[in-house]
């Protein structure tokens, strides 16, 4: 639920109308600067650790005092650097999109469809049980947005959802034109299909399920494969 931006950063630029490029912020601390002068810190390092308090967390669940506690900063470094908590979250989807999330871009590109869904459910299962994650999936965690404050937030993820939906149908389009795919395959219904078997994954990682059940059901989902 994809070095060059994969489509779902594509998407989450244009979903959230922002500018995402960032730069380190790596200058050490001078002995003569001015009192008051904030602590210099690394922003990519910062914005890291806030991508992965999002992905444990989700949008609403991650606090002010979490992200400022991971990012090693303070609240007015944080919104100096980053703007407020919206504008962070949105940075941080980029992030996970062109990281840990780059396997759909990978998978997009793979010769056959029925090699795209194999690495698209592999890709996700990898991702979401890494014991180097926080588990699970950040743009399934991050949209578990119920408050009428977070509102904005819910409908901007559900447009990058439907945009990495339309990707992988016209991927599958291709295919069913080319002769990949039978000609009476319903496109539609297969990526619908596809994207909530990686959903499931991804909750049921984050639930507890270790790798290995996990992908003896991703090649039991790939046994349905229209031939």
């Amino acid at each position: 639920m994809y070095h060059s931006v994969d489509f779902l950063s594509q998407a989450a630029k244009a979903v959230f109308n922002t500018d995402m490029t960032s730069s380190a912020i790596t200058s050490s601390p001078s002995q003569t600067r001015p009192l008051g002068r904030p602590r210099a810190f690394n922003r990519e390092q910062a914005l890291d650790a806030a991508m992965r308090v999002f992905w444990k967390s989700g949008y609403e669940g991650a606090s002010l005092t979490e992200l400022t506690s991971a990012m090693g900063i303070n609240r007015p470094s944080l919104y100096a650097a980053f703007g407020d908590k919206a504008a962070l979250f949105r940075e941080a989807v980029e992030r996970y999109g062109v990281g840990p999330g780059r396997y759909v871009r990978r998978a997009l590109g793979q010769p056959t469809a029925r090699l795209v869904a194999e690495t698209l459910l592999r890709g996700a299962v990898a991702n979401a049980t890494d014991a180097a994650n926080p588990g699970g999936c950040l743009w399934v965690q991050g949209a578990l947005v119920t408050s009428p404050e977070s509102a904005p937030i819910r409908a901007e993820l559900a447009a990058l959802r439907a945009r990495g939906i339309a990707q992988i149908r016209a991927r599958f389009d291709r295919a069913r034109t080319d002769g990949d795919l039978p000609a009476t395959t319903d496109t539609e219904a297969l990526t619908l299909y596809l994207i909530s078997m990686m959903n499931g994954l991804s909750v049921q990682a984050a639930g507890g399920f270790s790798r290995d059940q996990l992908l003896r059901a991703a090649d039991l989902a790939l046994t349905h494969w229209p031939t």
